[in-house]
């Protein structure tokens, strides 16, 4: 079984799994235990002492990690030779800064960068919206920033989209036919449109219309383009850099409905780095220099020219509410 189904369910069985846990060990050992490394969504493996809700820094100084070489891996949203060449200039930065060998690894999918994470092989990386929780929580990730503009506004919408001549002129219009997600993974490819689209339209998947997994944000946008799919629910911050590349044009792209705003791609690095390693890596994304930057070349085409520092317990309320409305539990057995 994937990750990412592993990682989809109710909360009930996260709540029946830590009471499995508990039920083997004596009521005094679990509770001083609990004391000693309380949790709260967190795997078994990590601890939150401090209540931030990301993993802590292990104690255990044979725990922690010192890489030769710096593994950063950026979200799967569209083709990974494109994002390659554009951190290549940070990944410059981040080698001077923290005097360590850079390589970008190129992910498929949002499980297998999680994956990734989880068992040691990923040190920095750029999880998209609705990956940062299960990775916050299954892998340790401990994010710290996220891109923004320069005048500090950040984040993206979902839409929904369809082509011209579809069919489709409102949500409602959806019924009866076949509306393409990414992946389960995906804040604005799944977890909200499912959320928003039941609560707002009472339609659901399966019962209302055919769901389709196209894997990726620009595979869903080349879908409804070309026709392939009748409508998708999509990054439109990947749509205006598709667009702007003339990947896709803007009259082969109808909307009919955009969300509030949710954060964009979260970056950090795994929770067991050497604390002056980490604190190197933070230096390294709050002091590169975008003008001119391969960087500033491909994200300047979803307005975004700076890394604004935030914390994941604010800035993601609104995406753990949602995984909550969609019965997802954070459960990593």
């Amino acid at each position: 079984m994937n990750l990412s189904k592993r990682l989809m369910g109710s909360c009930a069985a996260l709540v029946g799994t830590v009471a499995l846990m508990l039920g083997g060990v004596p009521t005094s050992f679990a509770a001083s235990h609990v004391e000693d490394c309380p949790r709260g969504t967190l795997d078994e493996r990590y601890c939150d002492r401090d209540g931030d809700l990301l993993a802590d820094t292990p104690t255990d100084e044979s725990q922690l990690a010192d890489p030769d070489t710096l593994i950063f891996a950026y979200t799967p949203v569209e083709d990974p030779a494109v994002y390659k060449e554009a951190w290549a200039d940070f990944l410059t930065h981040l080698e001077a800064v923290t005097g360590k060998k850079t390589l970008f690894f190129p992910v498929q999918s949002n499980a297998a960068q999680i994956e990734a994470m989880r068992s040691g092989r990923l040190h920095i990386a750029g999880f998209n919206t609705g990956s940062n929780p299960l990775a916050v929580n299954c892998a340790g990730f401990n994010p710290f920033t996220i891109m923004a503009s320069l005048d500090g506004n950040f984040g993206y919408e979902m839409e929904i989209i369809t082509y011209p001549g579809s069919g489709i002129e409102k949500v409602e219009d959806i019924k009866g036919k076949q509306l393409a997600f990414t992946a389960p993974t995906s804040n604005s490819g799944f977890k909200a449109p499912s959320a928003i689209l039941k609560a707002d339209f009472n339609l659901e998947a399966d019962r209302d219309f055919e769901p389709a997994f196209s894997g990726k944000h620009d595979n869903s946008i080349l879908g409804v383009a070309n026709k392939d799919y009748p409508a998708a629910s999509i990054a439109n911050s990947v749509l205006k850099r598709m667009i702007s590349r003339d990947v896709v044009k803007p009259e082969q792209i109808i909307s009919i409905y955009k969300s509030q705003t949710f954060p964009t791609t979260g970056f950090g690095v795994a929770h067991n780095l050497k604390p002056e390693l980490s604190a190197k890596i933070r230096e390294a994304f709050f002091t590169f220099d975008w003008e001119g930057s391969s960087l500033q070349k491909e994200f300047e085409k979803s307005n975004e020219g700076q890394f604004l520092e935030m914390t994941y317990k604010e800035f993601w309320d609104v995406i753990r509410k949602i995984d909550t409305a969609n019965g997802v539990s954070y459960s990593c057995q």
